[in-house]
């Protein structure tokens, strides 16, 4: 074979990657041009993972699925929630009984969307429900959003714990973990592919580097969801600790419950990719008791500056001005009841080397007995738009920052899961402040609905949505942060360029 076929078979090739990454414009009469501005275009497929949600009998547990009307979305598609189960090629699931391999058919979803624009809700409970596996594509891939909120009436970890289904990825970390005496705490990995995942579990406390009792990696069977308890990795109790989930090979989603005997529980998102500057929106007003955690995976020690965004600005907090965060070190503070009554988001940025940082809140509500606690970590800004499922009006806040400048945000209440009108409300967040806003309830509500936050000029928005009820005087509560719904994908626009087959 010679180099002009060899050539002409490489940029055959070549040409083939670009056609099936983004689509082609038709050469104009004067020849190709160079490449155009990238499109915003609805993504088209999309896959959540939700971890299994309690290891107690008593819990009562929702799933809330919800996809935005997205302009230039397909009009056909279909979205579905189904239980990791490992899944063999003819669509059945593996199991075992007595020794001996059986099979039988994988059970139904246990949600179906009908239509975007509209939440659709499901329920389970006790201790037996497993992960979920979910996907969505078409005209419900766009923004896809899928909540589990479990309430726990007593028991380790008693009250409100919320979480967002999430896509699966290689690499998380979690600060504010624990292995502390009075806590439980899990990471669950499930693997939504048809390969198994291997997966390395780090743990960072106030020393460095925590040697694992497991040097080998977990591996996850395909379609399938591990819980592990983070005490059964070391025989240090710390009550901070840093938590870094990465993967070998394939990939999956992970999460950390984490469960204390007496003041509540709660889901532990990851935290945003280590950054110089970092956000963590939406401290209750209320709060009793917000302890900042965060670690640095670099060689050079962080020093951070902290500031509170009030309603009236950015303020330091008195004795807590900055953070030194010494390297590979989980490092924690106390900051006490830092809003004092008002609405609060932290604001951390490097007093000079700005040096990559991951963090996150562990916040309390309640006193004595009557405590509960949930995590903010450390999140991304709203983006293009970011979707909130599972509100109930008053029992939801919506809080809503711009720490660089002031924002314009538009912010959409969805119709009802059993009925309702959509309603939207504009807000002018002031640069350097939080504000919980009002946020619109539908019209004629029946059921939950959705909340979309789209900012519409003006600087980066950050957000979170909590969730609150009581139960026996304990201030349930759940918080989630607001981070892009992934709803559309920048594309590149080309242009044929035949000359390529030339060289």
């Amino acid at each position: 074979m010679n180099r002009t076929t060899l050539s002409l078979i490489a940029g055959t090739t070549a040409l083939a990657a670009v056609t099936a990454f983004a689509a082609l414009d038709t050469p104009s009469a004067s020849g190709a041009g160079p490449a155009k501005t990238a499109a915003e275009l609805p993504v088209e497929r999309t896959s959540l993972l939700c971890p299994a949600p309690s290891i107690s009998d008593i819990a009562d547990t929702s799933y809330t699925s919800f996809t935005p009307v997205t302009k230039g979305a397909e009009s056909g598609g279909k979205a579905e929630l189904q239980a990791a189960t490992e899944q063999s090629a003819d669509g059945t699931s593996d199991t075992k009984k007595g020794g001996k391999d059986s099979k039988k058919k994988a059970e139904k979803p246990v949600l179906t969307p009908k239509e975007p624009g509209t939440p659709v809700t499901g329920d389970t409970s006790g201790a037996d429900a497993p992960a979920l596996i979910g996907t969505a594509d078409g005209k419900f891939a766009p923004g896809w959003t899928v909540q589990e909120t479990t309430a726990v009436a007593a028991g380790t970890g008693r009250g409100l714990q919320g979480v967002n289904c999430t896509a699966a990825d290689t690499e998380f970390w979690f600060p504010g973990a624990s292995t502390a005496a009075d806590r439980t705490d899990y990471v669950h990995l499930t693997n939504p592919d048809d390969s198994a995942a291997v997966v390395d579990i780090e743990l960072y406390g106030k020393d460095g580097a925590i040697k694992s009792t497991v040097t080998d990696g977990f591996t996850i069977p395909a379609h399938a969801s591990k819980p592990i308890l983070l005490s059964t990795l070391t025989d240090q109790r710390q009550t901070d600790l840093t938590v870094h989930v990465s993967v070998r090979s394939g990939r999956v989603g992970a999460a950390v419950q984490a469960l204390d005997d007496k003041v509540g529980g709660d889901w532990l998102a990851a935290a945003a990719d280590p950054a110089g500057s970092l956000v963590l929106p939406g401290i209750p007003k209320d709060a009793t008791d917000v302890r900042l955690i965060a670690f640095t995976p670099g060689d050079a020690d962080a020093d951070l500056k902290v500031r509170l965004a009030s309603p009236g600005g950015l303020i330091t907090p008195a004795g807590n001005e900055t953070l030194h965060v010494k390297s590979g070190m989980t490092t924690a503070v106390d900051l006490r009841d830092v809003t004092r009554g008002e609405a609060g988001s932290l604001v951390l940025t490097p007093t000079d080397q700005s040096v990559p940082v991951v963090a996150a809140l562990r916040v309390v509500r309640g006193k004595g007995t009557r405590q509960e606690t949930a995590f903010i970590p450390a999140t991304a800004p709203v983006g293009a738009r970011a979707t909130s499922a599972d509100n109930s009006g008053k029992s939801t806040t919506l809080s809503l920052t711009a720490p660089t400048g002031t924002a314009t945000v538009k912010v959409t209440a969805s119709a009802g899961s059993e009925g309702g009108t959509p309603v939207s409300k504009t807000y002018t967040i002031k640069s350097g402040t939080t504000q919980d806003v009002d946020a619109p309830v539908p019209s004629g509500l029946k059921g939950t609905y959705a909340l979309t936050v789209e900012p519409v000029s003006g600087a980066p928005v950050y957000a979170s949505r909590t969730l609150s009820s009581t139960d026996s005087g304990v201030p349930g509560f759940t918080i989630q942060t607001l981070p892009s719904d992934r709803g559309l994908v920048s594309v590149p626009e080309t242009d044929e360029d035949l000359s390529i087959l030339q060289k």
